[in-house]
């Protein structure tokens, strides 16, 4: 008899503007009558004093910590000034806030809950943590949050690279799930029809209305999250990580100056779906230069030499993951892409 893993899903949604407001409603109705928040350091004072203000009227202990780096030095840090009767822990902020304090929730079995400031990336609802041991990027095991609270307004007023950034990541679904199939008839490596379906979809809602605006917002802030969930009913980072991200991690390690992670995911994505064939790269395409992508990319090109060594990196970044770069020697025709594929003109010096 096989035996079906159990999978923990946010019980606690909620994405609509106003939603920071309401954070301190929320924790009572859920009995978390004493939390730690963990913020990140450059958070504006409108966006700490709204959480403070909504904790203190719902009559809600708190404990305020502030992150300033994702090293596992600095959790280890946080971790001793947890309070011993923290019914919950809150990350609001960017990545570095929420990636520690659901580290910090996971290793203290409370649960967590995400507030993100802004749409950069999926790593606000995903199953892992990424945090820096001894200076290496590194994805450590965490829980999915309990509680995920997107302020649709405070999210639009992040600024538009961010959004592109979120754009990037989301976009990546499109390549990964191919990378998953692919690697499915090259090793035997099983797919979860359901977690890759989630994911597929995820995009496809996005791209019928790709506008940044408070309903543009909510429909990325929904995508990521369930990107998220389908990593979490896989067991993977599969149906939301393929070759691209391989792609950005080698820029992560070389690049003099990496840029975001969902900006280099994005490039990467279209250059992967090249490599890859079929109809997904118009796709890409398409999207990426209506929602103003292409034109940030070509403001400030990326380096050719430095993404053509992470694409000569990248099949070795991952010890057991078959992508499309492990099927064959591209680096041929990424060079051919780089400097003469119309979509990528102006994007690299």
């Amino acid at each position: 008899m096989t035996v079906t893993p159990t999978i923990s899903i946010p019980a606690l949604v909620r994405i609509k503007s106003g939603a920071l407001a309401k954070l301190g409603t929320y924790c009572r109705r859920y009995g978390f009558t004493r939390v730690t928040v963990v913020v990140s350091s450059d958070l504006p004072d409108t966006i700490l004093d709204t959480a403070r203000r909504s904790l203190e009227d719902a009559d809600i202990d708190s404990k305020w910590l502030e992150c300033r780096d994702t090293s596992f030095e600095t959790a280890q840090r946080l971790f001793i000034d947890l309070a011993r009767d923290t019914t919950a822990l809150i990350g609001i902020g960017g990545g570095r806030a929420l990636d520690v304090a659901k580290y910090l929730a996971f290793l203290a079995h409370i649960p967590n809950v995400a507030v993100p400031t802004s749409l950069s990336n999926d790593g606000f609802c995903s199953p892992g943590a990424s945090l820096t041991v001894e200076g290496r990027r590194r994805s450590l095991s965490a829980a999915l949050p309990f509680g995920v609270i997107i302020d649709t307004a405070v999210c639009l007023a992040a600024p538009e690279t961010l959004w592109l950034s979120g754009i990037g990541d989301l976009i990546a679904k499109v390549t990964a799930v191919r990378d998953w199939k692919l690697a499915l008839h090259a090793t035997g490596e099983p797919v979860n029809d359901f977690a890759a379906l989630l994911s597929d979809a995820t995009v496809h809602q996005f791209i019928s209305r790709p506008v940044r605006d408070e309903l543009g917002v909510r429909l990325l802030g929904t995508a990521l999250m369930l990107n998220g969930i389908a990593m979490e009913i896989c067991g993977s980072s599969r149906p939301a990580s393929g070759s691209e991200h391989l792609v950005s991690h080698a820029l992560d390690s070389l690049a003099m100056r990496p840029r975001l992670h969902g900006l280099q995911v994005g490039v990467a994505t279209y250059l992967v779906s090249r490599l890859q064939g079929g109809v997904s790269s118009d796709t890409i395409h398409r999207l990426l230069g209506d929602c103003g992508f292409w034109e940030v990319i070509r403001r400030d090109p990326l380096p050719r030499d430095e993404w053509l060594e992470a694409f000569r990196r990248a099949p070795v970044v991952k010890s057991g993951f078959y992508t499309i770069l492990s099927s064959r020697d591209c680096f041929a025709e990424v060079a051919a892409l780089i400097d003469h594929d119309q979509a990528l003109h102006g994007c690299f010096c």
